[in-house]
This record gives structure tokens, C-alpha cells and sequence, in this order.
């Protein structure tokens, strides 16, 4: 197989993994309403921390975490992520239990547009045609849909900026996927156990309350680290305009839970929109199908 070509196979098959966990996400965050943000973001760091340490040992990778973490061209650029990472999990958990989830949905519906704005004006990655025209139908109905929702629309704009900074300064980073990560956790780790601490000092701490609460949150761990691996592998294989494209998984599936599994209001506006986006993505994937088809015969 082509070498580019498999790069390529890796890269979408990593993409669809990451947003399709994503996009079942609220399911999860819904069992631990009881739990405040704050620490069910905590207890996500502290938790994927043990993970990715585990992983790193096990690679005999442990070596390249101290050496990133050491190195300050590294150190700089993964902090900014830890930052927009973080602040995107603390407005994701807030909006999935204060009944926002089709809100969080438009932030990841936002998302990929400014994937290929930074990409087209960071990146200096080019659009056919087909792609414009795809992404400005897209565009139309995410225009319409903040419309609809002007009041949390907070919430959208703040995810969808967070993890389009985050994506880009991964993408910028030279670092591998499992051991940025897991440079980010460290970075994090210290707030995280500072407000546990003070948390349970106070007598609100949910962590070791019951079994039941205490096993999703260490679970929030692997949920965690798994799709992030995912997407930084798939950040590094694909040009972002395509890595934005396929995100529309995630906040497809997010939405569908908010509307059926959660009885949230749709309105006329946000339906008329989630039609328009979908029509953007198909003419999207019809686009580049017909770009790979062409490009077969000159590559043979």
C-alpha cells in the first residue's frame, strides 16, 4: 500500500473513533450529575494521568515524557494546550448537566469552521472549489442555529474556540500523541490535586461518597485519554479542513442525544440549520471522493 495513502487510512479511522466516542460523551457525563464540574474535570485529569503513565511504562516510554517536560520549546506550546484542553472539558461537563447539550452540540458544529479558517490562514492549506462551496453551505446553517440560541451561545463559541486552539498547537507541537498527552496531564495535575484537596478539606468532595460514583469517575480517565491519543494521531496524518469535516460526527451524535434522549427543544431555526450542515457535509465527502477518483489514474 502506498505509504501516504495508509498515513491517510490511519488518520480517518483515528478521526472516527475520537468523535464517534465524543459524541456519545453526554451519556456518560450524565450519570454524574451529582458531581460538580470542577471535580469530575479534576478527577478526569488525575485518573488520565494514571492511565497514560501506565501506557508510557509499558511502551518504555516513560524516558520521553521526563525529556519533553524538560525541554522548553515543548514545554511552552503543551501548556497553552493543557490550558485550552481544560477549559474546554470545565464548559463541556457545566452545559451537558445544567441541560445544555444541544448547545455543547453547536460548539462542536462551530468547531470545525474554525478548524478551516486557522488551517486556510495559519496553515496556509488550500480548498478546491467543491470544498468552499461544502463548507460555506455548512457555515450558512451554523449561522442560523447561533441565531436560534443566542443565550448560551457562550457556551458554543467557548468550545469551539478552546479545541480549535488545542488542535492546532498539537498539531504545531513535534511531539507523539501518547507523550503529549501525557505532558499536559502533568502540567494540569497540580491544580487538579490542589482543588481535590481543598474539596475534600470542605466536605464536598464526590470521589469515594459511593461505588458507583467513585467507578465512573475513575472510568472518566480512560474516556479521556482514548480519544484524545485518537485525535492528536489524527491531527498529524490529515490537513485540518478534513480533520473539521469528519468532527461533524461528534456533534451529530451529541445533538441527537440532547433532542431524543434528553427531551431538550429544537427549534424550527435549529432544524432548518442541522439539515443545512449535514447538506454541507455531503457535498464535502462527494468532493473529495471525486478528487481521490481522479487523482487514481495520474498516481498509477
Amino acid at each position: 500500500m502506498n505509504p501516504d495513502r495508509e498515513e491517510l487510512r490511519a488518520g480517518l479511522l483515528a478521526a472516527l473513533g475520537a468523535y464517534g466516542i465524543w459524541g456519545l460523551l453526554p451519556i456518560f457525563f450524565k450519570l454524574l450529575h451529582a458531581v460538580t464540574p470542577v471535580e469530575v474535570v479534576s478527577q478526569r485529569i488525575i485518573w488520565s494521568l494514571a492511565l497514560i503513565l501506565t501506557l508510557l511504562a509499558a511502551r518504555r516510554s516513560l524516558g520521553a515524557l521526563v525529556a519533553t517536560l524538560r525541554n522548553r520549546r515543548l514545554l511552552l506550546p503543551l501548556t497553552l494546550s493543557a490550558l485550552f484542553i481544560a477549559i474546554n472539558w470545565l464548559v463541556y461537563v457545566w452545559a451537558v448537566n445544567g441541560g445544555h447539550v444541544v448547545s455543547a452540540s453547536l460548539g462542536y458544529f462551530l468547531n470545525p469552521l474554525v478548524n478551516v479558517a486557522l488551517g486556510v490562514m495559519v496553515l496556509k492549506e488550500r480548498l478546491r472549489r467543491g470544498q468552499a462551496i461544502a463548507i460555506g453551505v455548512a457555515a450558512l446553517g451554523v449561522a442560523i442555529m447561533a441565531a436560534a440560541a443566542l443565550t448560551t451561545l457562550w457556551i458554543s463559541v467557548g468550545l469551539a474556540v478552546s479545541f480549535a486552539l488545542y488542535g492546532l498547537v498539537r498539531k504545531l507541537t513535534p511531539v507523539s500523541p501518547l507523550v503529549g498527552l501525557g505532558a499536559e496531564t502533568m502540567i494540569l495535575t497540580p491544580l487538579a490535586l490542589a482543588y481535590l484537596v481543598w474539596l475534600s478539606a470542605h466536605g464536598g468532595i464526590g470521589f469515594g461518597q459511593n461505588a458507583y460514583v467513585s467507578s465512573l469517575l475513575v472510568t472518566s480517565g480512560a474516556l479521556t485519554t482514548a480519544p484524545l491519543v485518537l485525535f492528536a494521531m489524527a491531527a498529524q496524518r490529515l490537513p485540518l479542513a478534513t480533520l473539521g469535516v469528519i468532527q461533524y460526527l461528534a456533534p451529530t451524535l451529541q445533538f441527537l442525544c440532547g433532542v431524543f434522549l434528553y427531551g431538550e427543544k429544537l427549534t424550527h431555526g435549529q432544524m432548518v440549520s442541522f439539515a443545512l450542515i449535514w447538506l454541507g457535509l455531503i457535498l464535502f465527502v462527494a468532493d473529495s471522493v471525486a478528487s481521490a477518483r481522479r487523482n487514481r489514474p495520474a498516481a498509477s
